[in-house]
């Protein structure tokens, strides 16, 4: 298929992303318990000011503020019949300041997970949600969005229900888990069973990946995970700015813009072709990983001792594949350290 997400990487290579929706928000004013995509209509100058800020960074693409836009989502704040105009504007939004950049820039449609269980589990239909997503996807692409860009999943059968509405408005789509469980999603699902996932779908993504998780050490991991399942297509890396701590009373990463330069590089040369940032993730840590990509040449792909000496330890011995080399190069580094 092609589209404004594959013309750029036939063109240029490598796509850097944009960084965190959340924590930019949270310092422009957003209040904890506050929906986000609920700014997308009171707050316009400043969903514009968060697409500016990774457009000005040197990022290719950016996520627009929909992440929460499912009925399901939308119903905590009560906002569950306005899908349509919240992702519609938050769409139109990044268009706007897409179209303005001078330069290529694609617009992604933010699609998150619907917070609810699917059956046999919970609740959640395969039909439901499949509504749910379509319902999104439409507006999103009503507004402009290049692409769909569903991420942060834990379960195969939602990544599946949400594969099929897109399929119903006809849009290419980028998916992502979050590898935060010991190297496997909350649902129990590795980088291998991801890849192998995709590749069942009878529509499948454009790019797939991983986002958010822990730290950057274990993102690269994954996508190493994925890159030795022989996958053909383009792999995401869209990990935190290092891990979160707790000071003064606010959650804060403690990733450098240095040490996300270095994450660029490594998760390009691990078989990353869009890359970007996830929680904590600001302009300026962009502004480092454009520089880093643009100025490193191309390595061998790192080692797990590689990556664990330049970016930090991983959060786990294992990335849940079961391979039993990485505890001892954990414990390794632990003695060194």
């Amino acid at each position: 298929m092609t589209n404004a997400l594959t013309n750029f990487l036939d063109t240029n290579g490598v796509i850097l992303a944009d960084g965190a929706t959340g924590t930019n928000l949270f310092n422009m004013g957003l209040q904890a318990g506050d929906a986000p995509e609920i700014w997308n209509v009171e707050e316009a100058d400043k969903i514009r000011a968060l697409y500016q800020g990774s457009v000005d960074a040197g990022s290719d693409l950016f996520l627009t503020n929909t992440f929460g836009g499912t009925s399901a989502r939308l119903k905590l704040h009560e906002a569950q019949n306005r899908v349509g105009e919240l992702n519609r504007i938050g769409a139109e939004l990044g268009r706007e300041v897409a179209d303005k950049a001078g330069r290529p820039v694609i617009v992604a449609g933010s699609v998150g997970p619907t917070g609810e269980i699917m059956q046999p589990v919970g609740s959640l239909s395969h039909a439901d949600a499949v509504e749910m997503f379509h319902e999104q996807a439409d507006a999103l692409k009503a507004g402009g969005a290049d692409v769909l860009w569903l991420e942060t999943i834990s379960a195969p059968e939602e990544f599946r229900a949400a594969a099929e509405a897109f399929a119903l408005v006809d849009m290419p789509w980028c998916g992502t888990m979050s590898f935060d469980t010991a190297g496997r999603t909350m649902m129990g699902v590795t980088s291998a069973d991801l890849a192998q996932l995709v590749e069942t779908l009878p529509n499948p993504p454009a790019a797939f990946g991983a986002n958010c998780g822990t730290g950057a050490s274990d993102i690269l991991r994954t996508v190493l995970g994925f890159a030795a399942q022989g996958t053909e297509r383009p792999l995401i890396s869209k990990g935190n700015a290092g891990i979160p701590k707790y000071v003064d009373g606010h959650i804060h990463y403690d990733g450098t813009p240095e040490l996300m330069g270095q994450y660029a590089t490594m998760a390009r040369d691990s078989g990353a072709t869009i890359i970007g940032g996830c929680c904590g993730t600001m302009p300026a840590h962009l502004r480092e990983m454009r520089k880093a990509l643009d100025s490193a040449p191309s390595g061998s792909r790192p080692t797990l001792d590689q990556i664990t000496d330049a970016l930090g330890p991983f959060s786990s011995a294992s990335d849940g594949t079961g391979d039993d080399a990485a505890p001892e190069r954990r414990t390794r580094r632990r003695r060194r350290a």
